[in-house]
């Protein structure tokens, strides 16, 4: 916890990365279906385009509609994305195939490499995710 050097008020420290995309709306649909996201705010303009915020059994993003206006660009508008999410589940099979099921592709099945059974989805928003678990404790200290 930091402290707010304005108000005094205690903030919580936090990461999430905001995901910009086109059609917004039918971005929050995909991540709760494929993911089964949860949203806990959103905003809507009179135009349609949408920011929310959602969790993964806790594990924040943010998904927005792009304004290439304010330098916010989605994957499809730059013809891929320098992002890759990694969502690290208990499942990973599973979690993939409902991911397929919502409508992303495969670009690698979900195998046992380097220590992790993982594999790679693009989300239908050009957004690559790999999904996966650490099969044994091969971090650095």
């Amino acid at each position: 916890m930091s402290t707010d050097s304005n108000t005094g008020t205690s903030v919580a420290l936090s990461l999430a990365p905001m995901l910009s995309v086109r059609n917004g709306a039918r971005a929050v649909e995909f991540y709760k279906t494929a993911f089964g996201a949860n949203e806990g705010y959103r905003v809507e303009d009179p135009g349609g385009s949408v920011v929310s915020r959602l969790s993964i059994d806790g594990a924040e993003f943010w998904v927005s509609d792009e304004s290439p206006e304010h330098g916010n660009f989605s994957p499809e508008s730059l013809g891929g994305g320098s992002v890759r999410m990694i969502l690290t589940v208990p499942d990973p099979d599973a979690v993939f195939a409902r991911a397929l099921a919502a409508g992303a592709r495969e670009i690698s099945a979900v195998e046992e490499a380097y220590g992790w059974r993982v594999g790679r989805v693009v989300d239908p928003f050009g957004h690559h995710w790999e999904i996966g678990r650490q099969l044994a404790d091969n971090s650095v200290t």
